[in-house]
């Protein structure tokens, strides 16, 4: 299975082990709770989808790489103690409470979750002295004599004997105890996580152009070659940083991601065509509809006339644009949605209180609400920046309120309508420009292309976008509707002739 499939059964997992009676015990038996074990390459994004899982379900999320640890971390230290058995005083060894368990009910505290997922990654590589607790671990759940807190999910990761000399195979005792999922690298459910995540243009681009390219792992003359999702997500990250500072990107920077010289040669010489092809076209200005006719028909004859490489980078770029543009949407949309739920809270806050006095105490109430969620991780960036956002333009209108003398409540409630108004009108703006955008793409597409493999490529790329889904979904798109219907009734159609095909040869 891949990594999007392998998420998706582990949030089924943790909906059927949290599922309570009428009486708020768990309905699945503790003994037939299996932990999960995640076995494929590295770097294909088992750590990071566990994030992922936590933050949509609302759980919490103890991480920790097992191969850093010690016996005593994991077990706890020895300490003598004095106990009585059948009326005689016995000396006993316990062990203090494990590292780890103690992490999860730190999580807890600190959360107020008393649900989660324990996730030990590298668990098949451990020390010779260890081996014998992970095995404790994954059979009954316990690190030494502290049991993991019923409603933490056991998930465990590790790599498979090619890919790590020091790797451990587990004996079949404990493979039956566990629920092991293999896992494959997927372009395609990563390039999902990809757009989402907003990765660099020019690495979602290549990565749809070269499709082998995205992992890669053997040995060579040189030594160990390899490229994985977790390489190309961290490049994306310094390119991004590189642009901003306007820092030169070098091959060598793209080597020091990428270790495998083929392809950190032809993303490299990519990357430089997609900078100097961003530039040549004026994608900004095409999509805008700024762009004169007669440079726009030139542009479309340079398109018919290019090579392979230089028309689908091309067909990036317009992406890169749509996605910079859904993005500034998606904002302005959740700030639009924020500032009212804020502002309705407002109103029924401020009966029977003075104006901006009102709006100080309400403000700060907010703030003590966004440090609380803060510190007990309830709160995720994208949230927290909208929050931020919307207090910020709050605080504006209560300096607005006091500079203008204005105390009366209905006074200041017409203002934060006209406020609200104002968000809502930069909203629709935005919805506006976002559908322009994609039909003029696909009608400049359509002129270069007409119904045609590369016109496939495209509707498929906003297919994956999620945020192109979601908006085309929410706010329609006739151009996406009628090319996306075209690309179903071709796939069909190879379908059927494919069949038949094979009922010949046959």
């Amino acid at each position: 299975m891949n990594i999007k499939e392998a998420k998706e059964e582990i949030i089924h997992t943790l909906k059927a082990y949290h599922e309570k009676d009428a009486f708020g015990s768990y309905r699945y038996p503790l003994v037939r709770q299996r932990p999960v074990l995640l076995m494929g390459p590295p770097g294909i994004g088992k750590t990071a989808v566990m994030e992922q899982i936590a933050a949509e379900c609302e759980v919490g999320l103890v991480s920790y790489t097992i191969t850093h640890h010690t016996r005593q971390s994991a077990v706890g230290l020895p300490r003598i103690v004095q106990k009585t058995y059948l009326g005689e005083e016995k000396t006993v060894t316990e062990y203090t409470l494990s590292e780890i368990v103690a992490s999860v009910y730190d999580c807890m505290e600190r959360t107020g979750k008393e649900e989660g997922i324990l996730f030990i990654d590298e668990i098949n590589c451990v020390s010779e002295t260890l081996a014998p607790v992970m095995l404790q671990f994954l059979q009954n759940k316990m690190f030494g004599n502290h049991k993991i807190p019923e409603g933490f999910l056991i998930v465990a990761a590790g790599n498979p004997p090619e890919y790590n000399k020091s790797v451990r195979e587990f004996d079949v005792v404990t493979m039956d105890r566990v629920r092991t999922m293999n896992i494959e690298p997927d372009l395609d459910a990563w390039m999902e996580y990809a757009w989402e995540a907003g990765l660099h243009g020019a690495v979602l681009s290549y990565l749809s152009i070269y499709r082998e390219r995205f992992y890669i792992m053997r040995n060579d003359s040189h030594g160990k070659c390899f490229v994985t999702a977790r390489g190309w997500e961290d490049l994306s990250q310094i390119l991004q940083s590189y642009e901003r500072l306007r820092i030169p990107v070098t091959k060598n920077l793209i080597g020091q991601y990428i270790q495998e010289e083929q392809t950190a040669s032809g993303f490299f010489s990519y990357y430089q065509l997609f900078e100097k092809y961003g530039e040549d076209y004026g994608i900004d200005r095409l999509l805008d509809g700024t762009a004169e006719e007669e440079t726009e028909e030139q542009y479309v004859q340079r398109v018919r006339r290019a090579d392979f490489e230089e028309r689908y980078t091309v067909i990036g770029l317009i992406q890169k644009v749509l996605d910079t543009s859904l993005c500034i949407y998606e904002k302005k949309d959740r700030q639009t949605r924020r500032l009212h739920q804020l502002m309705q809270y407002l109103i029924r806050f401020l009966k029977g209180k003075e104006l901006t006095e009102g709006m100080e105490a309400f403000l700060s109430e907010q703030d003590r609400t966004l440090q609380i969620k803060m510190q007990a991780e309830l709160i995720g960036y994208r949230e927290l920046e909208t929050d931020r956002q919307v207090l910020t333009v709050l605080r504006e209108l209560l300096l607005e309120l006091k500079k203008s003398h204005i105390t009366d409540v209905e006074e200041g409630l017409v203002r934060m309508k006209l406020l609200l108004q104002t968000h809502s009108s930069g909203r629709e703006d935005q919805i506006v420009r976002v559908r322009d955008q994609i039909s003029r793409a696909f009608a400049f597409l359509d002129r270069c292309f007409g119904e045609s493999p590369e016109m496939t490529f495209f509707v498929m790329g906003l297919t994956a976008n999620r945020k192109a889904g979601n908006f085309i979904g929410e706010n329609g798109c006739d151009a996406f509707f009628v090319h996306s219907s075209h690309v179903l009734e071709a796939r069909r159609d190879r379908a059927l002739q494919e069949a038949c095909r094979a009922i010949l040869e046959k």
